[in-house]
C-alpha cells in the first residue's frame, strides 16, 4: 500500500518564545478532503509550512508521502500559499506555465496547458492580461490555476478564498470540488466554517495551537447544540417549554430560540404542546453549522477569536462586493 501524503507526528514551534504550535499529530490520507479550520493565530499556517519542509519543527516528526520533506515530494505537491504574489509583469498564461515549467512539464505543454485551463474556467480574456492589471478575485483565481496546473497528486491549499467577494468564494469552491472529484487529496486551511462544511467529510480544527478536533464533518455537526425555533400567541409557551430546555431567547418576532437538552426530540415536543392545546404559530427544528459545533468545542479565547475572524472576513467580502459593484 502507498504511503500516507501526509503525517504529522508531536510537532511543535515557538517563535521568539512564544509556541505557535503545540503537539499536534495528524495524518491526512490518499483521496480525502480535509478542512484544517481555526481562528487567525490558531496555528495553521505554521503547521502547513512545517508539512512542507519550509521551516523545521522544533519537534516531532514530519513525513510527506512516506519521507521527510524533500525531493522525494517533487512535482507531486500544488501548494497556494496564504501570501499571495504572482510576478506583477508575468501574464496570466505566463504565470501559469512557469509554475508548471518548475514542477517538471516542458515549455510547449506547459503553455498549452496554460491555455487550457484559463478556457475551462471562463478566464479566456485574462490570458495575455498582466497581473498588475488583474481585479484580486481573478489573481487569485490564476494562482490557484498555477498551484494545480501539473496535475499534482496532493494540493494544499492555504487560505484560498480568504478576502473573496461570495460570487469568488463561490467560483474557487467549484474548482476544489472539480479537483476532488478527480479523487485527488486536498487539505485547505480556512476560518470560515461555510466552506469547510460544503466541500469537506473530515474536520481539523486548531485552537491555540493544538488540534481541538479531528473527524468526519457529520461527527463535528454532531458536537453543536441542537436548537428549535417555537411560536405561539399562547402565553404558557414559554414555561411549557422550559423542561426541555437548556437555554430559551426571546426573538424580536415574538418567538423563542430554543437550546434543546440532550435528550430533548422534537417530535414529542411537538406532540406535548398538541396534549397541552398550545397552538403554534411556528415550529422549526434549526439545522447545525459547523460554527456553532466548534463554537461549542473551544475554549471562550478561542471562540472570541473565531467570531473576530468571521467578522473581518464578512466585512471584506462585503467591501469588495461594493468595490464590484462599482
Amino acid at each position: 500500500m502507498s504511503k500516507p501524503p501526509l503525517i504529522l507526528n508531536n510537532v511543535s514551534k515557538s517563535f521568539g518564545g512564544k509556541q505557535a504550535v503545540k503537539d499536534v499529530s495528524f495524518t491526512i490520507r490518499a483521496g480525502e478532503v480535509v478542512g484544517f479550520l481555526g481562528p487567525n493565530g490558531a496555528g495553521k499556517t505554521t503547521t502547513i509550512r512545517m508539512a512542507l519542509g519550509l521551516i523545521p519543527p522544533d519537534s516531532g516528526e514530519v513525513a510527506l508521502f512516506g519521507d521527510a520533506p524533500g525531493e522525494n515530494a517533487f512535482g507531486r505537491i500544488g501548494f497556494l500559499p496564504e501570501e499571495r504574489g504572482l510576478y506583477k509583469k508575468q501574464t496570466a498564461r505566463e504565470s501559469i506555465a512557469h509554475m508548471a515549467r518548475l514542477n517538471g512539464l516542458p515549455k510547449g505543454e506547459a503553455f498549452t496547458l496554460a491555455d487550457s485551463l484559463l478556457d475551462r474556467y471562463g478566464l479566456s480574456e485574462a490570458k495575455r492580461k498582466k497581473n498588475k492589471d488583474m481585479s484580486k478575485g481573478m489573481a487569485q483565481k490564476v494562482q490557484l490555476l498555477s498551484a494545480i496546473a501539473h496535475n499534482p497528486e496532493f494540493y494544499i491549499l492555504d487560505e484560498p478564498f480568504s478576502g473573496l467577494d461570495p460570487v469568488n468564494q463561490q467560483v474557487l469552491e467549484g474548482i476544489v470540488s472539480e479537483i476532488a472529484s478527480r479523487g485527488a487529496t486536498i487539505i485547505f486551511s480556512t476560518h470560515v466554517m461555510e466552506h469547510a462544511e460544503r466541500l469537506c467529510d473530515r474536520i481539523i480544527l486548531m485552537g491555540g495551537g493544538r488540534v481541538v478536533f479531528d473527524g468526519s464533518t457529520e461527527l463535528a455537526l454532531s458536537k453543536a447544540p441542537r436548537r428549535l425555533m417555537i411560536a405561539s400567541e399562547d402565553e404558557r409557551l414559554e414555561a411549557h417549554m422550559q423542561p426541555f430546555a437548556k437555554s430559551i431567547e426571546a426573538r424580536k418576532d415574538g418567538g423563542l430560540m430554543v437550546t434543546l437538552e440532550d435528550e430533548a426530540q422534537p417530535q414529542k415536543i411537538l406532540e406535548s404542546c398538541v396534549a397541552a392545546k398550545i397552538p403554534l404559530t411556528r415550529f422549526e427544528p434549526r439545522s447545525p453549522t459547523l460554527h456553532e459545533a466548534f463554537v461549542a468545542l473551544v475554549g471562550d479565547e478561542v471562540r472570541a477569536d473565531m467570531q473576530q475572524s468571521a467578522d473581518r472576513e464578512e466585512s471584506h467580502a462585503e467591501d469588495n462586493t461594493m468595490k464590484a459593484e462599482h
